[in-house]
């Protein structure tokens, strides 16, 4: 059963207000995957932070247009899923990680803002650490000196007690 236009009309503003805040966009096609596997994906999708949902390509056309994403319009042929995310790096994984252990998905394309990417980019794109990960990564570099920096002072008193303490010991023995 299709759509009326108010329900058509709901979905393209909904699918902008995602793009409107995306920093990328997975397309995959879906074509005989099983119900359970979709649940999964979506389960994965929900913890991940990414948008995912199967639209009507005609739809997603109207809500791209005008956007950096536009350039993915020429993509969107066949039963596809979209994945849309803030994090350019989560909905690339996602799908990504899914596609390896079920071969009914396949990734057909990809978009950051004002970039198309084949399916070699988005599985790249994949590869790259998230946000929180390359943040952590920075963290304890910065940390790092300053650590090292504290262990050295520290080290001082320490060999001077384990000094006395040797010398204790001796007296004590002789």
């Amino acid at each position: 059963m299709g759509l009326n236009l108010d329900d058509k009309k709901a979905v393209v503003a909904e699918v902008s207000a995602e793009i409107a805040c995306a920093q990328s966009i997975v397309v995959a096609e879906y074509r005989g995957l099983e119900v359970v596997g979709l649940t999964v994906l979506r389960a994965n999708a929900r913890k991940s932070g990414v948008y995912l949902r199967v639209l009507k390509n005609t739809l997603v056309r109207r809500a791209v247009a005008g956007t950096p994403f536009e350039g993915l319009s020429s993509k969107l042929v066949g039963p596809l899923i979209y994945g849309i995310s803030k994090d350019p790096v989560a909905a690339a994984k996602l799908l990504n990680d899914f596609a390896k252990g079920n071969d009914k998905l396949v990734i057909k394309a990809g978009a950051m803002p004002n970039y198309v990417m084949d399916v070699a980019g988005v599985k790249a794109l994949a590869t790259m650490p998230s946000r929180e990960e390359l943040l952590s990564k920075l963290l304890g570099t910065m940390q790092a000196p300053i650590t090292q920096f504290v262990r050295t002072l520290n080290e001082v008193p320490t060999k001077f007690v384990r000094g006395l303490a040797a010398v204790r010991d001796a007296k004590e023995a002789a």
